[in-house]
C-alpha cells in the first residue's frame, strides 16, 4: 500500500492526472497494438496488450526513478542500442501483421464453435508480451518520463526518487485503464458490426504497414534530438 505521504514533493497533480489523460487517448503504437488485438481476438486480448504496455511504462518509471533514464539520455551510443532494438521489433512485428492469413471460416456445427471460439492462453500471452516489448523498447518513451514527470516534483522534495515513482505509478495506472477501456470499445464494436474475415485481415495489415513505418521512422531518427 502507499503510505500517507506518497504524495510528499508532488505539485499539480491534478494537472498532472489531465495532462497524462490526453496524451493517453492520442493515438500512437501502444493504441494501435490494443486496437489490432481487440479486433482481431477480442477483448481479453486487447486487454493482455494494455496490460503489457503498462508494464512497459512500469519499466520506464522503475528505470526513471533509479536514474537509468538520465545514464541513457546521456549516451549516445545506449541510446542509439535501444533506438535501434525498438525499431528492429517493430518492423519484425509489423511484418507478420503484413503477412497475417485469414482467420479459419467459422463451422456451421455449433459444438465445433464453442471449442475455438474462446481465447486461448497462448494468445493473451502473446498480446501481453507484444505490448510489453512495443513499449519497453522505445527509448523515447524514457526520455518522456524524464522530460514530463520531474515538471510536477517540487524542487526542495526530500526525496525526488520516491515522488517520481509516484507520478510513475499514477500515469501507468491511468494509461492502463484507457487502453483497458479502449480494448473494450473496439472489442464491443467488433461484435456489433460482426466484421469479416477479410475485413479484420486487412485491419490487421494496416496496422501491420503502420509499425513498419514507425520501425523505420525510430531507426532513422537523430538520436541526439529523441523527442
Amino acid at each position: 500500500m502507499v503510505g500517507v505521504d506518497a504524495f510528499e514533493g508532488i505539485r499539480g497533480l491534478p494537472l498532472f492526472i489531465g495532462a497524462g489523460l490526453l496524451l493517453n487517448i492520442t493515438p500512437g503504437v501502444d493504441m494501435a497494438l490494443v486496437a489490432a488485438r481487440s479486433a482481431a481476438c477480442g477483448f481479453r486480448a486487447g486487454a493482455a496488450a494494455a496490460l503489457g504496455v503498462g508494464a512497459g511504462c512500469l519499466v520506464h518509471t522503475l528505470a526513471g526513478a533509479l536514474g537509468v533514464s538520465a545514464l541513457l539520455a546521456q549516451s549516445a551510443s545506449a541510446f542509439a542500442v535501444v533506438r535501434w532494438l525498438g525499431a528492429a521489433y517493430l518492423v519484425w512485428m509489423g511484418i507478420a501483421m503484413l503477412r497475417s492469413v485469414p482467420a479459419p471460416t467459422p463451422s456451421a456445427h455449433p459444438q465445433a464453435n464453442a471449442s475455438t471460439s474462446g481465447v486461448g492462453a497462448q494468445t493473451l500471452a502473446a498480446a501481453f508480451v507484444q505490448g510489453f516489448l512495443t513499449n519497453a523498447l522505445n527509448p523515447k518513451v524514457a526520455l518522456f518520463f524524464l522530460a514530463f514527470l520531474p515538471q510536477f516534483i517540487d524542487a526542495e522534495a526530500a526525496s525526488k526518487g520516491w515522488a517520481f515513482l509516484t507520478l510513475g505509478l499514477v500515469f501507468v495506472v491511468n494509461s492502463t485503464l484507457v487502453n483497458v477501456l479502449f480494448a473494450w470499445v473496439v472489442a464491443h464494436l467488433r461484435q456489433r458490426l460482426t466484421l469479416a474475415n477479410s475485413t479484420a485481415l486487412w485491419f490487421k495489415r494496416g496496422v501491420g504497414a503502420l509499425f513498419v513505418a514507425l520501425g523505420l521512422k525510430l531507426a532513422l531518427s537523430d538520436g541526439s534530438r529523441p523527442i
